[in-house]
């Protein structure tokens, strides 16, 4: 079986994880974090991380997500906002807008909304879904995807 490298740069990433909502805790209101964050509880309100964002398997996001990259392996409803990459776990559940420059969805998420990429780090995290120029992006798309659904046919 013949893959191609991966050639693109090695996500910058400060490795420390500094902030965690465990299981069983739920946080409800704006929460900001410098560095890294996994959630394995329940956040209901807006986040912005400046590094990564880990969403457990049994982590819930209510929300606006803002970060540079994001694993998520729970829930999410509302907007992820990332200027690096988002994956979407196998068994992960989202609902909303992503909005990235790199998207991978493993087989078996459930990703239901609209997703937008570019390859501007900038763009991807501006808040109206529309280039400079104020004309649609042939990038831009919309996705109702259902991994199990498809499958099913």
């Amino acid at each position: 079986m013949l893959s191609r490298k991966d050639t693109s740069e090695p996500e910058r990433s400060t490795g420390e994880l500094n902030t965690i909502i465990g299981r069983g805790s739920t946080f409800e209101g704006a929460l900001t974090v410098q560095s890294s964050l996994r959630v394995d509880g329940k956040v209901i309100g807006n986040i912005q991380v400046g590094d990564s964002l880990i969403v457990g398997k049994e982590g819930e996001i209510e929300g606006e997500v803002r970060v540079r990259n994001a694993v998520i392996g729970g829930k999410v409803r509302n907007k992820i906002l990332a200027s690096g990459k988002v994956v979407l776990e196998a068994k992960s559940v989202v609902h909303g807008e992503v909005r990235t420059s790199r998207l991978v969805i493993d087989e078996g998420a459930i990703f239901e909304g609209k997703c937008s990429m570019s390859d501007d780090e900038k763009t991807a995290s501006l808040p109206e879904n529309a280039n400079r120029s104020g004309r649609s992006n042939p990038q831009n798309m919309e996705v109702l995807s259902r991994h199990e659904m498809a499958a099913a046919r």
